[in-house]
């Protein structure tokens, strides 16, 4: 009985890297705050670069609030939406191909979304990682942390809660 060869290593990791990709530039405040994903296997790390447009106070300087919760919330979601494609994309359900044909499902959507301050955002880069706790056929939760130069010593942490896509469109 012979077995199909397994796909060479440089294909699995193009299709997935064209799939975050897909999946990043579907949100286009992401690109406006200047977010990106790192991926190491199924494991996502989102990178915030310093931009002074994201001091909310000058005197201390400070990063804004409603950066910080933007690029927490937005990492939650392109986390919860990357585990829901992984499977397909690993089955080769998800192809290259298929990218420009057909759309990738639709994201979740925010129910609620709680964020802890920890600390002032500093006038530094800013790393966050998100971890699905629950993931439903209609909810998910998601727990997320941010931190900039020690991963020990977060500046914030969030947790939301979203209303998950139906399979079927």
């Amino acid at each position: 009985m012979s077995r199909t060869p397994p796909e060479p290593v440089q294909v699995v990791k193009q299709r997935r890297d064209a799939v975050l990709t897909a999946l990043v530039d579907q949100v286009p405040y992401i690109g406006f705050l200047g977010i990106r994903f790192e991926r190491r296997g199924d494991e996502l790390t989102a990178m915030l670069p310093f931009d002074e447009r994201h001091i909310g106070n000058p005197f201390l300087p400070a990063l804004h609030g409603g950066v910080t919760a933007a690029f927490l919330e937005v990492t939650a979601i392109i986390e919860l939406s990357w585990s829901l494609i992984w499977e397909d994309m690993e089955q080769g359900r998800l192809a290259l191909e298929t990218l420009e044909t057909e759309p990738l499902p639709r994201m979740p959507k925010t129910i609620d979304f709680t964020v802890d301050y920890l600390r002032s955002g500093l006038p530094r880069d800013a790393y966050a990682r998100a971890r699905v706790n629950r993931s439903g056929r209609r909810y998910a939760s998601v727990h997320v942390e941010a931190w900039q130069d020690n991963r020990s010593r977060l500046y914030a942490q969030a947790t939301g809660h979203f209303l998950m896509p139906s399979r079927d469109g």
